[in-house]
């Protein structure tokens, strides 16, 4: 049974949106200071139903093993580790959080939300496996990545992804890598847990269907929010020291309203995103791991084909994917206006740059907008040579909104990472664009931590709770490959994943 809580108007903290990101946040401030008043708003009547919700988003521990864009060639034809490097480091930061929330009793059955899923990069043709190769070699010499596998031989392969090498010929050149410390995490899941502590262990307020219109300055350094019931209308003021917007993509509409600097050349490029899901009972039993490929030439980051196993609410899932769609909203359940209406004077350099100078992307989304279903089909028989369309489906996932910044050679760029705007005092912060996001929640809300509270992060009453939260929060792994391990292995046993090898 819900809580009824007194609605206070003075906050020191308001975090906007019901996803993983706000979730986050407020747990760590609430465990570091839990005399901190914090209330959070939804416009949705649930929390995790957007970007956070499984079905929504990729489902992928993203830790840089199976994914091949966060692994470029650089010019002088090595291979660039340090972005693998540090999303390996930023996710592995979230597990040491979530494990310790294990650790102290407020999260319970961990496997609701985490289990261990091989990661696999898979390629096919004599440039990739060369590429592929060269990859192997250059992550295996990180000591992270140093149970990482590779194979050429197709019975491997076959052991590994049978469906996948169904029907393939000896002489069809493949190559793989392995990683058996993967994981796949339903976010959606765990936000909703961590809503649940915040409800019950710390009576965070949660308030369901309330839109926040506008925040302004408000009184003595505070920030003024307006806030609608949508079930009745009524709009409410609240003051708040601190705020968080963290909705997805309904921050930038929000963020535009909010008088800051730091907002000024932000527009939004939105993307919604497609799975074809399998229906086949015995197909899913066969296969177990997450297979990432390498995207088309042209086609985003974002685009990187995979073969899934997922675990959603306890069921087995096998998914493909991504194919691209378009829609002018910002959110799943936002507005066809969304995009038209975040145009602006301050913007419109940024918008038309990265339209002239990502032509290719317009292309490819033209391309995947009026694909059939039979030409899904195709694309999946890359992978299962023997794939029938009446055993799959399309569901729509999540929408994601990627940034667009200025940029003084182009207009315009288009990232696919993300980024925290804030105020010149930190007073109010904001989370734009997508990919990896979920994964890193952890590390871009310490972040966040730094940017409001900068004294208290540098006080020993911080960094004493922060070091057993997350014993490396700000530390380099690299430095410390001993203790390190020591730690992860504690982690994998909390969460109930497969012991390290």
């Amino acid at each position: 049974m819900k809580k009824n809580f007194e609605i206070n108007r003075e906050y020191d903290f308001i975090c906007v949106g019901g996803g993983i990101m706000s979730a986050t946040l407020a747990l760590m401030l609430k465990i570091l200071e839990p005399d901190l008043k914090i209330v959070i708003f939804e416009k949705l009547d649930e929390v995790a139903l957007e970007s956070s919700a499984a079905e929504n988003n990729a489902g992928t521990g993203h830790s840089a093993f199976c994914e091949l864009n966060y692994t470029p060639r650089k010019v002088d034809g090595s291979i660039d580790t340090s972005k693998a490097v540090r999303i390996f480091e930023e996710f592995e930061i979230s597990k040491q959080f979530w494990s310790y929330l294990v650790k102290v009793g407020m999260l319970h059955n961990p496997d609701e939300f985490i289990n261990s899923i091989p990661h696999h990069a898979w390629v096919p043709g004599e440039k990739n496996v060369k590429f592929l190769k060269d990859r192997f070699e250059a992550m295996n010499s990180h000591f992270m990545f140093e149970s990482m596998k590779y194979t050429e031989d197709h019975d491997i392969m076959k052991s590994w992804f049978p469906l996948i090498m169904n029907e393939r010929s000896k002489d069809e050149k493949l190559a793989a890598t392995r990683m058996e410390l993967g994981t796949g995490v339903n976010f959606g899941a765990l936000t909703r847990k961590i809503f649940a502590i915040l409800r019950e262990t710390f009576d965070v307020p949660v308030l369901l269907e309330h839109e926040v219109l506008d925040i302004d300055p408000g009184r003595k350094d505070k920030w003024l929010a307006e806030i609608q019931d949508l079930n009745t209308g009524d709009k409410t003021y609240y003051d708040a020291k601190n705020v968080f917007i963290g909705a997805g993509g309904g921050a930038l509409p929000l963020l535009q309203r909010v008088e800051i600097d730091a907002k000024h050349g932000y527009g939004g490029f939105p993307i919604s995103g497609q799975w074809l899901f399998c229906k086949n009972e015995e197909l899913i039993k066969q296969h177990s791991g997450k297979v990432y490929s390498k995207a088309e030439v042209g086609s985003p980051p974002m685009s990187v084909p995979h073969l899934d196993t997922r675990y959603i609410d306890g069921k087995k899932e096998l998914m493909f994917g991504p194919f691209a769609g378009f829609s002018t909203k910002f959110l799943k359940e936002g507005s066809r206006t969304d995009l038209p209406r975040s145009l602006n004077l301050s913007n419109l350099p940024s918008m038309w740059g990265v339209f002239w100078h990502n032509l290719d992307l317009t292309k490819y989304l033209i391309e995947q907008v009026s694909m059939t279903h039979q030409d899904r089909i195709e694309e999946l028989r890359i992978f299962i040579k023997d794939a029938k369309p009446e055993d799959w489906e399309l569901q729509v996932a999540g929408q994601r909104v990627q940034i667009i910044k200025r940029d003084q050679e182009q207009g315009g760029v288009l990232e696919f990472g993300t980024d925290v705007i804030n105020s010149r005092d930190g007073s109010i912060t904001a989370l734009l664009g997508a990919s990896p996001g979920a994964s890193v929640s952890v590390k871009i809300m310490l972040e966040v931590l730094e940017i409001v509270f900068p004294e208290k992060l540098a006080s020993t009453q911080w960094q004493k709770k922060l070091d057993l939260m997350v014993p490396f929060w700000n530390r380099d792994i690299r430095n410390y490959e001993t203790e390190f391990k020591k730690v992860q292995a504690e982690a994998s046993e909390l969460l109930k994943l497969d012991v390290l090898h």
